[in-house]
């Protein structure tokens, strides 16, 4: 599920804290990055079981509403496609999910009040409305009304925004990149699932990559200051207002294009730029971008990258 992406992210996220705190601990800004990927991944996890626990809140009411004194027609006969749907019940049987959730104690029933309030938005959207109505029952249809009421209802509600803040720290940073990661998962689902959530890591290779970049940005950073500084004073501006996170970016970039030849040096630019667009000033893609390009192509004529 944790890709490179995302493990870009979290490097830069966890060296720009650790220059905010003064931390100079090598183990303790690697254990804070495993703990930044461990949250990611639980993030992952949670936004699957929110599937299962708005679905068991709803068959909950239409129970409740079953045994009211004067139950109405509609109360004794209800519409069960949303509770029926086959992506939940792929979700109930996945072991993985369950054993995941289980063992973290993740659950969202502990706030019963943001549970109901998402479950009544969703029954209001003109999604649930459509699918509600829809003649059409396949496995691919009850796939896509999740899909459309995460990325059209849940992600972009304030309520569950704020929700995320008080669950952690550490969520609202990565729902972009996670939420992308829980639709391209449900949407490859099929019927007879029993295991579809994806594993922590693809491979060892990515795991690795994340403690080597780290590991290897934090030993190469007076260089890589070095070179920033030289370009930074040919163009006459003061290395001391480079913006902090301009400067990490571009540590990290240059740590990556030095040190693992197998990434091609465009991937490596494109990655931090748009980190830097998303994370630092309003003109820090631009200068981002110059800065590596001088500085890369001057490490390339002086034969100083092996690729």
């Amino acid at each position: 599920m944790i890709n490179r992406e995302l493990i870009r992210l979290k490097v830069v996220q966890v060296l720009y804290s650790s220059m905010i705190k003064g931390e100079q601990s090598k183990t303790k800004i690697l254990n804070e990055l495993d703990k930044s990927l461990d949250k990611s991944y639980e993030l992952y996890n949670s936004l699957l079981r929110l599937i299962v626990e708005l679905t068991n809140l709803e068959e909950q009411e239409l129970d409740e509403a079953k045994h009211k004194y004067f139950p109405t027609e509609e109360d004794l006969n209800p519409n069960t496609k949303f509770v029926d749907n086959r992506l939940v019940s792929v979700l109930r049987n996945d072991t993985t999910l369950y054993n995941y959730v289980e063992e973290k104690h993740i659950t969202w029933t502990d706030n019963i009040i943001f549970l109901k309030l998402i479950l009544n938005k969703i029954k209001n959207s003109s999604i649930y409305a459509d699918y509600m109505q829809s003649a059409e029952s396949s496995l691919n249809d009850d796939i896509e009304l999740w899909r459309s009421l995460f990325k059209s209802v849940i992600f972009v509600d304030d309520d569950f925004l704020e929700e995320l803040e008080n669950r952690s720290v550490y969520w609202n940073d990565d729902l972009d990149i996670v939420g992308q990661f829980v639709l391209k998962s449900i949407r490859r689902v099929e019927e007879d699932d029993t295991q579809f959530v994806l594993p922590m890591f693809k491979n060892d290779e990515d795991k690795e990559f994340a403690v080597q970049l780290l590991t290897k940005t934090l030993e190469q950073t007076d260089d890589n200051n070095l070179i920033i500084n030289n370009f930074v004073e040919e163009e006459k501006w003061e290395p001391e207002r480079i913006a902090m996170m301009d400067r990490l970016v571009m540590n990290v970039a240059l740590t990556e294009v030095k040190s693992f030849p197998s990434i091609p040096v465009n991937v490596t630019m494109n990655e931090y730029i748009e980190i830097a667009k998303c994370y630092s000033t309003s003109s820090s893609g631009p200068f981002v971008n110059g800065l590596l390009h001088a500085a890369i192509t001057s490490l390339k004529q002086n034969h100083q990258l092996i690729k």
